[in-house]
């Protein structure tokens, strides 16, 4: 069996899809392993560290995957990219088919067998398999810094002889694994921290990191989760009273980090112009939602937009990726850890009846095979 690990080319992207120590463990599965020359550079991680553990390495994107059975990646591929995969190729990355269905239009149409990381269902023996906890968590530490350090002020409350420094007020503003990493880091540095989030079970764990709970509490907030875990698109009505209440709240508040995201669709709009307005000049809000449209009103990929309020928002994409040797390691472990249990004897046998295989599987024999795909075709 033999594994390729490309150079990420897409805009953005500083990570790899795996690392010295998984490569080392997947050699001693039995597979042979290539890296592309320069895939773990934006990641601290030289060529020479991936041949010290019996990695090969392959000038360019088409000499490394050619011989391939497995294509491990981090983005899905472009265009040019899908020119080097053949028929019968297994590729393990996110795909987002929802946000960009082309690419796995093409790939199915060359025969590639696709499979899409970030569909791995939330299930406790896949935890360690999940690609968005893993990246979110990172994601949500890293968005709480950068409001630190643009904000003007210092986070914590602060006793000193010429007086005391109020804490910073924080408010995260969607309650996923990013959402309850930003809570724990605001904390940390010492700023008061309100949440919200549309599912009713993430009150008891905002309670848990001693931030307080905002939300309108109604019959639709009640039922407002998915089984899988996930939020539910609300109602219009419910977004209106929500709305308002937040509108109120966070024109108090110095930080705001949104989260919100719908898998495979346009991420919701939280926070409006008005409310934007309504902030105190030198406040930051952190839109980790700007790659799939923004949470925010006004922000801008890859910018740092300042309104004529003096409110700066924060659209950097990427956000796991500024931390790109801690994010490579994790998704370079989440591919180990779904792959090794189907390998024997340096061979890669999936059991197509396990329900992480179904999970995440796109495409079969030239077809779309994922439910996702078939009901959206």
């Amino acid at each position: 069996m033999k594994i390729a690990v490309p150079k990420e080319t897409r805009a953005y992207e500083t990570r790899v899809a795996a690392v010295p120590e998984t490569v080392k463990k997947f050699i001693a599965l039995g597979a042979e392993v290539t890296v592309q020359s320069g895939a773990g550079d934006a990641a601290s991680i030289p060529d020479a560290a991936f041949e010290a553990v019996g990695a090969s390495i392959a000038k360019s994107f088409a000499a490394c995957v050619k011989d391939a059975d497995l294509v491990l990646k981090i983005q899905r591929p472009t265009d040019a990219e899908i020119k080097s995969f053949k028929k019968g190729q297994m590729l393990f990355s996110s795909m987002y088919p929802g946000l960009d269905r082309p690419i796995t239009d093409a790939l199915a149409e060359k025969g590639v067998e696709v499979f899409a990381m970030e569909f791995m269902p939330r299930i406790s023996r896949a935890q360690s398999m999940d690609v968005l906890s893993s990246q979110a968590n990172l994601a949500g530490y890293k968005a709480v810094l950068e409001a630190a350090n643009l904000y003007g002020k210092g986070m914590p409350q602060m006793m000193t002889a010429a007086g005391t420094v109020a804490p910073a007020k924080a408010f995260i503003m969607g309650v996923g694994v990013a959402g309850l990493q930003a809570i724990a880091t605001a904390r940390r540095l010492g700023a008061v921290v309100t949440a919200t989030d549309v599912r009713p079970a993430t009150e008891e764990q905002v309670a848990s990191l001693g931030a307080k709970f905002i939300a309108v509490k109604n019959d639709e907030f009640l039922n407002a989760q998915t089984s899988a875990g996930y939020a539910k698109e609300m109602s219009d009505d419910y977004k209106k009273q929500q709305a308002e209440l937040v509108a109120g709240h966070i024109a108090k508040q110095d930080i705001v980090v949104t989260t919100a995201l719908i898998p495979g669709r346009k991420a919701p709009i939280l926070v409006t112009k008005a409310m934007v307005e309504s902030m105190k000049p030198g406040s930051i809000i952190v839109d980790l939602a700007v790659e799939q449209g923004g949470n925010v009103e006004g922000a801008e990929l890859d910018k740092i937009v300042e309104t004529p309020n003096g409110v700066k928002i924060v659209g950097l994409p990427n956000m796991a990726g500024r931390l790109a040797a801690d994010a490579s390691s994790l998704f370079a472990r989440n591919h180990l850890n779904f792959l090794s249990p189907f390998i024997k004897d340096g061979a890669l046998t999936l059991d197509e009846d396990d329900e992480l295989v179904k999970g995440i599987r796109l495409t079969r024999d030239g077809a779309l095979v994922h439910p996702f795909l078939t009901k959206e075709g």
